[in-house]
């Protein structure tokens, strides 16, 4: 048999961790579902390749090629959205798609530079796996964040139960921590390195996840299922608002819900600028007598675009008005890097960002909204909860996906969101997935996709706070800090002082 060159061996064990990083997730090949099982794996076969590889600028390259496949596996959906609602065309979506897994790869390409010289060290367990994490914890900081490797255990019962204490980032840091102990173990170090694994053990002595309880509350969500491509025409988008507040009254009206729900604005829907809509929206809430929440345009002073959520009271007045602060790359902002974009098309890149978290009072509760891509950023998410919020909403169009997998990593990332503040969260979206996730991260309800419907849901209004919400990301940014201490001490040894012969001294004297 013949034997591998090194180099094609070490690429084809990162490209083995790319495939199992995809295949944790729902991914371009399974739409609906991922292998979370294999998290803790994942990361060995890149890790086992940087151990072999003794060049610096290839170690970067074989993250740089990990990351790149990584990214084009799960963000597939991202050409999708540049070629359709971008108007892009097919070229520019795949040529920006491309440069944007590049650019995306860089994360992976410094980790793989750095654990390499981590692992030959006797401390290379905690030190890798904190070096992911902090790594990781940085994606959102420098531009596009999605889904965190500790997403994927957002159905093992056992890792979450470090959710409300360090977020989704301590396990990242639990399966990093077991994919270096198996690379140590395949290399030979010895069984010692076992040793780490009772930090799995130890995670018992947290609390468990909240029980599965019977929520009292009620609402109703509508779903539009409303045509991404449409040409709206005033004649079209007077139809299309008259018809979802009828069907809103209809299903509400005799409901018992304490408060309608719509989706992230699914079509031209302008409660500022359309006095009809304003007012039917007034009516709707005086009618059923509940709180509305709706996504709609607004302003800024000087005029530009803000993605908005509104809240109307049941008496139809205005309760706030919560504007989305992280913007969509491409879809609502261009990224500088990628400014060229502006030359192809000018469909994107014209909103503004809001200023501030806006926690809605509701009759003895309150409320925080967070729109469509805000749940990947968990330390934005939380502060809705810090400042009060009882129950969590998330109103997303995640028709822009389309039909790939991108809705269902969507949910995963909320429903992470819900177990780090131990919040009920509901999702309203426009064609799906519209759900209600309790403070366990478990589904309760989830609606038909790409279809119309009403539904009335039941949640729960929580109190009190978790170590996650008050104190935020100081596990992961520590992880970050612990790792640069590691890399230092790993150079000391290589640092030899010269000493001055005592002939040196004297003539210097």
């Amino acid at each position: 048999m013949t034997k591998l060159p090194d180099s094609l061996l070490n690429f084809t064990l990162a490209f083995i961790s790319a495939g199992l990083l995809i295949l944790v997730f729902p991914n371009i090949m399974f739409p609906s579902h991922g292998e979370a099982w294999l998290a803790p794996l994942a990361l060995t076969p890149l890790l086992l390749a940087l151990a072999r590889e003794p060049r610096p600028w290839i170690r970067f390259l074989l993250g740089e090629f990990a990351g790149i496949v990584y990214w084009f596996g799960v963000c597939y959906w991202i050409q999708f959205v540049l070629e359709v609602h971008g108007g892009m065309g097919r070229w520019g979506g795949w040529a920006t798609f491309m440069l944007f897994c590049v650019a995306k790869a860089i994360h992976l390409g410094m980790f793989s530079l750095l654990a390499a010289v981590l692992i030959r060290t006797s401390y290379a367990v905690p030190a890798i796996a904190a070096l992911w994490t902090g790594i990781e914890r940085t994606h959102g900081t420098f531009g596009f964040a999605w889904l965190a490797l500790g997403d994927a255990g957002i159905d093992m019962p056992l890792p979450l139960r470090v959710a409300p204490f360090v977020g989704v980032y301590g396990l990242s840091f639990i399966f990093t921590l077991t994919a270096v102990i198996i690379a140590l173990l395949i290399r030979g170090r010895g069984r010692k390195e076992l040793w780490w694994l009772i930090v799995i053990p130890a995670v018992l002595l947290l609390p468990d996840l909240p029980a599965i309880e019977t929520p009292t509350r009620n609402a109703v969500v509508v779903q539009p299922n409303m045509p991404e491509e449409q040409e709206w025409t005033p004649a079209s988008a007077a139809a299309a608002r008259d018809h979802l507040i009828a069907l809103s009254l209809d299903s509400t009206i005799h409901a018992g819900a304490e408060m309608v729900i719509w989706p992230e604005m699914p079509g031209p829907l302008y409660y500022y600028h359309d006095p009809v809509f304003h007012e039917e929206a007034t009516n709707l809430a005086r009618t059923t007598q509940d709180y509305f929440l709706f996504g709609t345009v607004a302003d800024t002073p000087q005029g530009a675009p803000l993605n908005s959520a509104v809240l109307l009271r049941p008496d139809g007045g205005l309760v706030d008005r919560y504007d989305k602060i992280n913007l969509v790359p491409f879809g609502e902002f261009v990224p500088k890097f990628f400014s060229f974009v502006n030359r192809i098309t000018q469909e994107a890149g014209d909103f503004a960002p809001g200023s501030r978290i806006v926690v809605f009072p509701m009759t003895g509760h309150s409320l925080g909204v967070f729109i469509c891509y805000e749940s990947v950023f968990p330390h934005e998410v939380r502060q809705f909860v810090k400042q009060g919020a009882n129950l969590l909403v998330n109103i997303s169009n995640d028709g822009y996906f389309g039909q790939s997998a991108a809705r269902e990593q969507h949910l995963e990332i909320a429903r992470m969101r819900a177990v780090e503040n131990r919040r009920w969260l509901i999702r309203s979206t426009n064609d799906g997935i519209t759900a209600v996730i309790d403070p366990a991260g478990r589904v309760t309800k989830r609606l038909p996709m790409y279809q119309q419907t009403v539904s009335k849901v039941a949640y729960e209004y929580n109190a009190g706070t978790t170590v996650y919400t008050e104190s935020g990301d100081w596990f992961a940014w520590g992880c970050g800090l612990a790792a640069a201490v590691a890399l230092f001490c790993s150079q000391l040894p290589h640092y030899t002082p010269r000493k001055r012969s005592t002939r040196q001294i004297v003539s210097k004297r």
